[in-house]
């Protein structure tokens, strides 16, 4: 912040930066098992949190997916395993096609309820399904593998593959459809993930500044 010239604040908010998915023209999305779990932030309602989020991050609208995450998630259902928007208009979403699988039902019913969320101006998203891997495990525990972990970079987006060819075809096919501007750079994880997070988890993102540019 200081080499770029940006004012640093601290704010009584815990927050992580996969907790949160902004669009990039007034509307952030959320969950609520993760922000509102007492573990964060035991004494501050939903009301006060949003009220830090609108101050500090300067969204007019704010939703909440109610939601418990994937299978082995550690992190109490951040957003960056489920749901990110492509744009200001598009959200993929992880789907998963396999009905015995025990993301099957939670994924169904975050799909349902990101496809009755509206944006900043009232205005439907589209919600693209992107699928899940099939289900990876470390010691008989379950791997939160999955594709909405992906970076977005200059020029590129890198993906989370996971030895699971079909799928991780699929994945990038959709997510090619989705940044069509961008490279699709399919990278893999499965190590990375044995560590509970993939490629967004470990990132942290840097507005643009022409001081960074070239450096």
């Amino acid at each position: 912040a200081e080499f770029l010239g940006y004012r640093r604040f601290a704010r009584s908010l815990v927050l992580e930066g996969g907790s949160i998915e902004g669009n990039g023209a007034g509307t952030l999305l959320t969950t609520e098992c993760c922000l509102l779990n007492p573990n964060r932030n035991p004494s501050q309602s939903r009301e006060q949190i949003e009220e830090q989020l609108r101050e500090n991050l300067g969204v007019a609208k704010i939703l909440w997916l109610r939601t418990d995450g994937i299978a082995g998630d550690d992190t109490d259902g951040h957003i960056d395993q489920l749901a990110r928007f492509a744009n200001a208009t598009t959200i993929v979403a992880a789907v998963c096609e396999d009905r015995d699988d025990e993301n099957f039902e939670p994924l169904r019913a975050n799909w349902e309820q990101l496809r009755a969320m509206t944006d900043q101006a009232g205005r439907p998203f589209e919600v693209v399904p992107l699928p899940m891997p099939r289900a990876l495990y470390y010691d008989d525990a379950r791997l939160p593998a999955c594709y909405c972990n992906f970076l977005i970079v200059n020029g590129g987006v890198i993906v989370p593959v996971f030895g699971d060819d079909a799928a991780d075809e699929r994945a990038c096919r959709t997510l090619a459809k989705c940044f069509p501007d961008r490279e699709i750079v399919p990278l893999y994880a499965t190590d990375l993930v044995w560590g509970l997070g993939a490629y967004h988890c470990l990132s942290q993102q840097q507005p643009v500044h022409d001081s960074a540019v070239g450096s």
